[in-house]
């Protein structure tokens, strides 16, 4: 798929407010489909805050991180990776483990 054209959306945004014809603003930009045309008209919106963003499945933003942690049949505990980059965690680091009243505490030594 080749790469998407570099279009000034301020210039397209007003070339259809101020009500031009769609194939002289598809002449102007060189738009070979009106979908072409359409896809980039809603980018300009979206990147002049007139539109709210459409969420898509390609280029899936990540979830949602959950806060739980995994304790293997080894009595390993696993932390998401995800976790421990947004902690500041690097392997290697060593750890006490505390129970505590709501539960386990876990400290960086």
């Amino acid at each position: 798929m080749p790469a998407k054209k570099k279009v000034d959306g301020d210039k397209l945004i007003k070339m259809v407010e101020s009500g031009k014809h769609q194939t002289e603003i598809m002449k102007t930009f060189k738009f070979n489909t009106a979908a072409q045309f359409k896809s980039h008209l809603l980018d300009a919106y979206m990147n002049a805050g007139k539109v709210p963003e459409v969420k898509t499945g390609r280029g899936k933003a990540k979830a949602d991180v959950s806060k739980e942690v995994q304790i293997r049949k080894t009595g390993s505990v696993v932390i998401p990776k995800v976790l421990i980059d947004e902690m500041g965690f690097k392997g290697g680091d060593t750890f006490v483990v505390r129970k505590t009243k709501a539960g386990i505490s876990l400290r960086k030594i």
